[in-house]
């Protein structure tokens, strides 16, 4: 999935799946929590969407991790919900997970390989404007072996 869509979400927590992410993700998919720490140390929280058949996968990998690892599991289950599109292709984000995310209204569904991740706006427009100066796109071509 590529491409970033900024949308707004209703009162009630329903935010709308862009058509480009629509086929991809399918009529059932899952939204999890995710996070990431940059070089510099900047904890960035967000949501993830996951097709059925990554979720999968996910879950595939997690049920093999030895039992003494296990338990990292159980928050990440915890608080992973199930989607189903309305007739308006929305789909209600759960409190909960707005809350962690720090969505408001406006938030950017931005596409990443095999899920999309759904970030508050102005987090995603200052973190995107930070990765895109020449030095750390050039990093990253690197580190991608261009």
């Amino acid at each position: 999935m590529t491409g970033t869509y900024l949308h707004n979400m209703d009162a009630k927590g329903r935010l709308f799946v862009p058509a480009n992410f629509r086929e991809e993700l399918g009529t059932c998919f899952y939204v999890a929590v995710g996070a990431n720490r940059e070089a510099d140390g900047q904890l960035y929280q967000y949501l993830n969407l996951y097709p059925m058949k990554e979720w999968s996968r996910l879950c595939e990998k997690l049920a093999e991790l030895p039992s003494s690892k296990a338990a990292i599991s159980d928050t990440f289950f915890a608080n992973a919900f199930k989607c189903e599109p309305d007739s308006q292709n929305r789909v209600m984000i759960p409190q909960k997970l707005r809350a962690y995310a720090n969505l408001e209204k406006e938030v950017a569904i931005v596409g990443n390989n095999n899920k999309a991740k759904i970030w508050n706006a102005d987090i995603w427009k200052a973190k995107d404007d930070a990765a895109l100066s020449g030095d750390r796109v050039a990093d990253m071509m690197e580190m991608l072996g261009f």
